[in-house]
């Protein structure tokens, strides 16, 4: 017969029945029953055949085949629908939870906070981490400060020299976007301890490697490392300040970076002109001043990595992850190490339970005893990996799009600004030495030479329409000589070296050159009769932009030092005037700073409104720091800070390449570009939500 779907359905078959005595009006010859005279046996033979069967409990001819009833996939897909359903509402439950237990959180903690005081162990992490931020700061001068140097022992064209500084800022940028993601999901005090590592590894390697190309590759892994500092940095000392103490005490620390500024001055001043502090193996290998300075550089990352082996994780971070017991050992050492150097060790800890916000596991790692290494260092990679892009996407939403775009804008004309011109003031004094050098070029027309020798240096001259019959130029040097259609006849030129020098359409009749640097692309347009070159000198053939070491040193160390003012004002008006305020004065003052650049026509007043471009655009950088930690919550806030921090980095390249682009062309186009990105910038920070009486949430 027929089901209610159309299926077939057949009886059950008797082939199971027990063939006995009492049964025995069931043939064994077809196994079905066939009708017979005793009503009595068919009604029980019905009823036994039918017991424990209803209707509804009919079978379809797909069950033995592995074939689900179509009631039962109904019933499953039901009970699937409402399982979801009842997993998005639980899941919009914890996430509501969680909120409302990180509110509680943040008023709670920092009234732990306050009762832990600030003292001794405040001060020993803001060591700790200041000798950190001191090495992003050393990180920034080392490049410029060893070019003049490492270019003549690599043999560095200009775009050579262009690639490794911009090189760097490139390693920071990828390293402030993914260090600071994985701090807000492995730790501040771990990812701060491995970005240090990377850095001081690689800053250590680069200062042995002898080409070009490996040195590039270190130092991009060099700034790779170093660029987690500003991020981690910042979310890990905040994470320990109460709300009265936090606009003050990061203000302060931001001076460290001005101190990495002014060592790396110090010791490139101290070291690299020495150029015979180091040792040669064979004819190959160099260990020159400079790469002494590349070591030196390094020594402010090592300290802080080694010390922060004695500071614990934060306490903040430990509770968003669920660690409670392990957040309130910590905030008890520090309420017991400020106690004690208050003279107060009696003071007891009065925290019992801490509260910590929902949990919400949102991927299943395979355990270690399930699948290879190989399969479990994937399944973690790739879980990291997805965490820190949605914590990335985190700042998109709603809830902070406005506030990470306007931040964004601002950080992005900060570095422009800020950075470009950084770049353009030195390249506009040595523009004006160049100037100034240039005017005191001497000329000398239609001369006659005859049985001369050359033995002193001959420099910034121009030479027209000269003769010179058997002269001997002999250990000498050409700095900065132009030729120009002169004839030399019978001459010999041996042991010369020179840089700048050119010969441009003249004629060379029986004349030798022996050990020399002077190679064919300093010949121009010129005829050679009978002319000889022998054991030409070996190495780079290229000439090499004579540096005034001592002013780059200075003008970089006056630089660093005249942020100090600005560094003080900052940290005592941080939470007097608000974040806000101090970012869009700084900025705007700057910016009219600026246009006190089109009197600057000489060295000193280049080097005047350089210092006083910077002291006026620090306030603006630390209350970007400050402000930036605080609108943000912690299980997001070293994120926010790396994709900020990253984006200013894309505006210090742009700005660094733009900038000196305009160099010796003109100065309208760089001083209304850094004028107009600080206003606007300035402007639309007055958008932003002050922060300064809110906790850390």
């Amino acid at each position: 017969m027929d089901d209610r779907y159309g299926n077939k359905v057949n009886q059950v078959p008797d082939d199971y029945r027990y063939q006995g005595t009492n049964y025995e009006g069931y043939p064994p010859q077809d196994g079905y029953y066939h009708g017979g005279e005793e009503p009595s046996q068919e009604e029980d033979a019905q009823s036994d055949a039918t017991e424990g069967h209803d209707e509804d409990d009919e079978v379809y001819e797909g069950e033995y085949q592995g074939i689900p009833h179509p009631d039962d996939i109904k019933a499953k897909q039901k009970k699937k629908a409402a399982g979801m359903a009842e997993e998005f509402r639980d899941h919009a439950d914890l996430v509501a939870e969680r909120m409302e237990d990180e509110e509680q959180l943040a008023h709670q903690y920092e009234t732990i906070i306050e009762e832990c005081s600030h003292g001794r162990f405040q001060w020993m992490l803001f060591i700790v981490l200041g000798l950190a931020l001191m090495a992003d700061g050393v990180e920034v001068f080392v490049v410029g400060f060893v070019l003049p140097s490492a270019e003549k022992d690599m043999c560095l064209s200009s775009s050579n020299k262009g690639m490794l500084g911009l090189i760097v800022y490139l390693g920071m940028m990828l390293g402030a976007v993914l260090w600071g993601g994985l701090a807000d999901k492995l730790g501040r005090k771990q990812c701060l301890i491995i970005s240090l590592s990377i850095n001081a590894a690689f800053a250590f390697l680069s200062s042995f490697v002898q080409g070009y190309g490996f040195f590039l590759f270190c130092r991009l892994i060099s700034g790779f490392g170093i660029g987690g500092t500003l991020p981690i940095v910042f979310a890990y000392f905040s994470e320990f300040l109460s709300r009265e103490k936090r606009g003050e005490h990061l203000s302060w620390l931001c001076m460290f970076w001005m101190i990495g500024g002014l060592y790396a001055s110090i010791m490139a001043w101290s070291i690299i002109p020495h150029y015979g502090w180091g040792f040669s193996m064979g004819t190959n290998y160099h260990f020159h001043s400079w790469r002494v300075f590349v070591v030196i550089c390094s020594l402010p990352c090592i300290a802080s990595l080694v010390a922060l082996k004695f500071m614990p994780e934060s306490p903040r971070f430990l509770l968003e992850i669920g660690k409670h017991d392990e957040a309130w050992m910590i905030l008890k050492q520090v309420h017991d190490t400020n106690m004690r150097a208050k003279g107060e060790p009696e003071r007891v800890f009065t925290v019992a339970n801490i509260k910590t916000p929902k949990q919400i596991d949102e991927f299943i790692e395979i355990q270690s005893s399930t699948g290879t290494w190989y399969q479990r260092s994937l399944v973690r990679f790739t879980t990291t990996f997805k965490q820190v892009l949605d914590n990335i996407l985190y700042c998109l939403t709603a809830q902070y799009r406005m506030n990470t775009l306007f931040l964004a804008i601002v950080w992005f004309t900060m570095a422009l600004s800020y950075y470009g011109l950084i770049v353009w003031f030195p390249d506009m004094i040595r523009y004006y030495q160049e100037e100034a050098y240039k005017s005191r070029e001497k000329n000398f027309r239609n001369e006659e030479v005859k049985h001369f020798t050359f033995n002193f240096t001959l420099e910034n001259q121009v030479h027209k329409n000269g003769t010179y019959f058997n002269d001997k130029f002999m250990k000498m040097k050409f700095k900065d000589v132009t030729f120009e259609d002169s004839l030399f006849e019978e001459c010999y030129f041996e042991d010369v070296t020179s840089s700048e020098t050119f010969f441009k359409e003249c004629t060379f009749i029986s004349t030798v050159f022996y050990n020399t640097d002077l190679y064919e692309h300093k010949f121009i347009d010129c005829k050679f009769v009978n002319t000889t070159f022998l054991d030409q000198k070996e190495g780079c053939h290229l000439d090499f932009e004579q540096d005034n070491d001592f002013l780059i040193y200075l003008v970089s160390f006056l630089g660093s030092l005249s942020v100090l003012p600005g560094n003080i004002i900052s940290a005592l008006l941080m939470d007097k005037i608000g974040r806000i305020k101090m970012i869009g004065g700084s900025m705007l003052i700057s910016a009219v700073c600026c246009f006190f650049l089109f009197f600057g026509n000489s060295e000193s007043a280049m080097i005047g409104w350089q210092c006083l471009f910077c002291s006026t655009s620090i306030a603006a950088w630390n209350a970007l720091d400050v402000i930036t930690v605080e609108l943000y919550p912690t299980h997001k806030r070293a994120t926010a800070f790396g994709i900020l921090n990253g984006l200013c980095k894309v505006g210090a390249i742009l700005g660094n390449s733009i900038f000196a682009s305009f160099v010796g062309i003109t100065k309208v186009i760089p001083i209304l570009l850094a004028s107009s990105a600080l206003v606007a910038g300035g402007l639309l920070a007055l958008r932003l939500p002050e922060t300064r009486d809110q906790v850390l949430m």
